[in-house]
């Protein structure tokens, strides 16, 4: 049969159409990778899923708001979020959703338009609060002449976590001296004597799996820790069992063999930008793919458990600090180091003297506080491990880290400073929220109103 040459083109173009749907075809099924549909790119916080995106989307139905809570329904809990769903599932309320339909996370945070992200790598319109506080400047005539897109941006108010910025905190706080003494920060428990663990285990009680060698200082480094204090043999780590298989001897344990012990700090660690690949299933984050500037020399590293606590020692003195600074290379980390930071400074003291560490700063200290965590009816200190969860925004932080040191004025003058935040705030701030000011006249307004009504 003889072939045209039309019919030679249209055998290329449909044999080159059907190799293309079949790349296309593997990559999203089996490499879980759909990066070439895109439309736009992917915020910071979303970008390392961005090859999955069943994550987020629901074939033909969009992006629903149960995608969204799945990843982030803990975090908002734990910021007793201030405008939850049920205020705008209240039918009083219908003639305000009418306007802005704040039942969906999707209204006011969408993903592939980077024109529209901020800095915190996050979308997010300046003009949201207008549509349901319109009345504000009649309300409070201090706040008559502020621009309506300035509610969110000026440092004053926050969507989902206003804890630190009500105006009772405010005026409760507002005489509180620049530098307090330090306050008792919540501590763990670290005392590793024998007496006060009787089931302290030595490298003679070791059972891994006879005729495997170790070296020395695995042992020496295992038994010196809360681990072996606490009884937690090799295999209690080692065996698959521990990973959810069978009690047989592996290597490397996974993270859910942490995970059996320490729950809430796994959970949370998924929860944020070191861990949340594995949980949707992907290979482990690595620096080499993030967007913060990172050493050329940690480009290939697995972020695991262990990729800051070390195998076996879990020195959490080396996990506050080293760890973080043997990848990040941004300003804000480097500075941390300077002769001049107040906090490495501190840091430094708390180390060298053998003292509390809780009187120290590290970095862990501001971005995995230690936080209150009930636990069968009891509080317990725990450690949040999504190092990301009072970034967005960074007055989070007011509440359960900065004023344990710092006054208020303080501290929200210096978490509005860029400048001062890339210095790793080496120096006083030279931003000024006017928050306290305004509440401190609100409040002298109402009592003069009340006053003048008694008289």
């Amino acid at each position: 049969m003889k072939i045209t040459q039309n019919g030679f083109y249209w055998f290329l173009w449909s044999l080159s159409s059907s190799a293309s749907i079949g790349v296309l075809g593997f990559m999203m099924v089996y490499e879980q990778n759909s990066t070439l549909f895109l439309p736009g790119m992917t915020t910071n916080g979303h970008y390392q899923i961005e090859i999955k995106c069943s994550a987020c989307h629901t074939p033909f139905m969009g992006v629903k708001p149960d995608a969204c809570m799945s990843c982030h329904e803990e975090e908002l809990k734990r910021a007793n979020d201030s405008h939850p769903k049920s205020k705008f599932t209240d039918p009083r309320n219908a003639d305000r959703v009418a306007l802005l339909d704040a039942r969906n996370c999707i209204t006011c945070h969408e993903e592939h338009v980077e024109d529209r992200t901020h800095s915190m790598g996050v979308t997010l319109p300046t003009n949201y609060c207008y549509y349901c506080h319109q009345d504000i400047g009649q309300v409070r005539p201090s706040h008559r002449d502020l621009p309506y897109n300035s509610c969110a941006t000026s440092g004053c108010h926050n969507f989902h976590d206003n804890t630190a910025l009500y105006e009772d905190f405010l005026l409760d706080h507002a005489n509180s001296p620049d530098l307090k003494s330090p306050a008792a920060i919540p501590a763990l428990k670290t005392d590793l004597t024998s007496a006060s663990h009787p089931a302290a285990l030595t490298r003679a009680d070791a059972n891994a799996p006879s005729g495997m060698k170790f070296d020395s200082i695995v042992y020496q480094e295992w038994e010196t820790t809360a681990h072996a204090y606490a009884g937690v043999n090799c295999m209690d780590c080692h065996s698959a069992e521990a990973s959810g298989g069978s009690k047989t001897w592996t290597e490397i344990p996974s993270n859910e063999a942490c995970a059996r012990c320490h729950s809430f700090e796994h959970q949370s660690f998924l929860e944020g930008r070191h861990g949340m690949r594995l949980a949707q299933g992907l290979p482990p984050m690595r620096p080499a793919i993030a967007r913060l500037p990172m050493k050329p020399e940690s480009a290939q590293k697995v972020l695991n458990c262990n990729a800051c606590h070390s195998a076996h020692a879990y020195d959490t003195r080396r996990a506050a600090v080293d760890a973080c600074l043997q990848c990040h290379n941004d300003d804000h980390s480097l500075n941390y180091l300077n002769q001049d930071s107040p906090h490495y400074n501190l840091w430094k003291t708390a180390l060298t003297s053998d003292g509390d560490l809780t009187q120290g700063v590290s970095c862990a200290t501001c971005h995995m506080p230690r936080t209150e965590y009930k636990e069968n009816g009891q509080n317990q200190i725990r450690i949040i491990h999504n190092q990301n969860d009072n970034l967005r925004p960074n007055e989070k932080m007011v509440r359960g880290v900065c004023l344990y040191c710092h006054g208020l004025q303080f501290t929200l003058d210096s978490l509005a400073d860029e400048k001062l935040i890339q210095a790793n705030f080496n120096h006083p701030p030279e931003s000024h929220v006017q928050s306290i000011e305004w509440g401190k006249k609100q409040n002298d307004e109402i009592t003069a109103t009340k006053e003048r009504k008694r008289n």
